[in-house]
């Protein structure tokens, strides 16, 4: 397989990625450079991992897959996009902090399967096609980690354009992704 098409597909799978961090810096209105670092590497290391493991599964799990990733990946925004328009107006209403760090723990943990799950039919498509694994894969990560920290870069000029509404202008584009995947598988 072709650079030109590994990049290609890596570009495209890792959209998502981007697209959930420029929602997030949004939100924040400020990445710190170890907030862009976690979500970069946590998306970078599930975007390589993900396919590794689609292509180990390798046929016999396709059928199962493909029938329920999008829901999975989008019910998993929905899940994250929810929590962070709750935050928002909880805090507003009764003082508390902002809402919680999305690039620590559980949430993390949601957004990189979410972002990812593409990944995983991509790496079972590529076992069907007989297509070494490894090297698409790292590209995949590789392309993820950059696209994240470009978002994390972007994302705050947005949030601060949005100013007190900015976590629901984020839930808003976890949503609108969710949306999209769910309008793409079906």
């Amino acid at each position: 397989m072709s650079f030109a098409a590994v990049f290609g597909i890596a570009l495209a799978l890792a959209m998502d990625a981007f697209a959930v961090t420029l929602g997030i810096g949004a939100a924040l209105k400020r990445l710190t450079p170890s907030q862009s670092l976690r979500l970069a590497f946590s998306f970078g290391l599930f975007q390589f991992g993900m396919p590794l493991l689609g292509w180990a599964a390798g046929r016999s799990i396709l059928p199962l897959i493909e029938a329920v990733d999008h829901w999975v990946a989008a019910g998993l925004l929905f899940l994250v996009g929810g929590r962070m328009i709750y935050d928002s107006f909880r805090s507003q209403e009764t003082n508390r902090p902002g809402p919680q760090d999305p690039t620590r723990g559980l949430n993390l943990l949601l957004l990189a399967v979410a972002t990812s799950i593409d990944a995983l039919a991509v790496g079972l498509s590529l076992a069907m096609l007989s297509v070494p694994i490894l090297y698409p894969a790292l590209v995949i990560g590789a392309v993820a980690f950059a696209m994240t920290l470009v978002g994390a870069r972007i994302g705050p000029v947005f949030g601060r354009l949005a100013g007190k509404r900015a976590a629901l202008a984020g839930a808003l584009v976890l949503f609108a992704i969710a949306v999209k995947i769910l309008i793409d598988h079906l």
